[in-house]
């Protein structure tokens, strides 16, 4: 089959199968790059109640380079990969500051912009102004390293050339926006990772894997990083009016956000009035544990072992104010709902425990 056979059933087959998704009822910039930017490590179902709110609460660039970063990462709360969000305010600030709030029209000035890469560049450009650079993503990858049997690693130089000689062969210069979507359709609903449906695909008698019958060895990747474990301990300081928390501001996981007075070990600590005693944290203050909770969460490259201590305020908060604790304050609970949180931290607050 000719490549311009290829691009056509992929078309035909986005023409029956393609999902109803708001931001495919418009060519308006703002709205699709939020979009490309919400579902990058992010399944559709979850993200979409995310953009629609998002929308909702900053329905034009405008307000959304106005909000504060609090604001922003409080909509964003849930959906993870903060720094998306931190570069989503980042760029808009950008576009209106320097831009007049209209998005540049090309890839090459699209890829200036704080956030965004080559991917969604090639998504915006192709879909709001019509320019032809494809598209590369997990769905893409998977999809053309099966139906031509690419044997190259995706995150290798010369594979990633592979891919995107072949994506730009591929593409058509005429609605290059639909080519791009239904590609990466095909990838999430048919060409899928594992029990993809060849038998039911339209281009079976074409797919060089299915021939093979190596299909789920394709595409072609170097092994992932091993995940690093990390032990947060959570002292969650607080009585029947509120809670001790601190945001945080280092360059590390949820920056920005609100989480309760951290102690990280190398280690799950056995005793930590024992640890509070040695480390003198405990010399001015009277406290007493209360209930101790522990989770596990498992992000893309480590996994966190949370043990949270609650430990119920008997003392003055003026006095616990001046105990050397980074960056915090007491807040009320109806505070406390207004503040941005990780996931992990607002699972544990919804436990009721309090």
């Amino acid at each position: 089959m000719k490549l311009s056979g290829y691009t056509k059933a992929i078309l035909n087959w986005y023409a029956v199968n393609r999902r109803d998704l708001p931001w495919r009822q418009t060519t308006e910039p703002y709205k699709v790059w939020l979009s490309e930017i919400m579902l990058q490590q992010t399944r559709v179902s979850q993200g979409l109640p995310y953009y629609r709110n998002f929308i909702k609460r900053f329905p034009t660039i405008r307000n959304l380079a106005k909000a504060s970063e609090e604001e922003v990462l409080l909509q964003w709360q849930g959906l993870g990969y903060y720094t998306r969000a931190r570069n989503l305010h980042k760029c808009a600030k950008k576009i209106v500051s320097d831009y007049g709030g209209i998005f540049p029209e090309s890839f090459t000035e699209l890829k200036k912009l704080p956030g965004i890469g080559s991917y969604t560049a090639a998504a915006i450009a192709s879909i709001c102004f019509r320019e032809p650079v494809p598209v590369l993503d997990g769905n893409v990858y998977r999809v053309l390293s099966r139906l031509f049997n690419i044997e190259q690693d995706i995150n290798s130089t010369a594979g990633n050339k592979v891919f995107l000689d072949l994506a730009q062969a591929l593409i058509i210069d005429d609605n290059p926006g639909d080519f791009n979507q239904a590609i990466m359709e095909f990838g999430a609903l048919q060409c899928i990772p594992k029990n993809p449906g060849c038998e039911a695909c339209t281009l079976i008698l074409s797919c060089e894997s299915y021939s093979l019958k190596n299909q789920l060895e394709r595409p072609v990747k170097s092994s992932k990083k091993k995940k690093r474990n990390r032990f947060f301990n959570y002292l969650v300081l607080g009585n029947n009016k509120g809670i001790f928390m601190n945001q945080r501001i280092k360059n590390d996981i949820w920056k920005g956000l609100y989480d309760f007075q951290l102690i990280e070990s190398d280690e799950k600590i056995t005793d930590m009035m024992v640890f509070l005693n040695d480390q003198g944290i405990t010399k001015e203050v009277e406290w007493q544990i209360h209930h101790i909770k522990e989770y596990k969460h498992v992000l893309t490259h480590q996994v966190i072992h949370a043990t949270f201590y609650y430990i119920d305020l008997n003392i003055p908060i003026n006095k616990l104010l001046s105990n050397s604790f980074d960056n915090g304050n007491f807040y009320d609970f109806d505070q406390i709902e207004n503040l941005p949180k990780p996931v992990l931290i607002d699972n544990y607050l919804k436990e009721g425990i309090f």
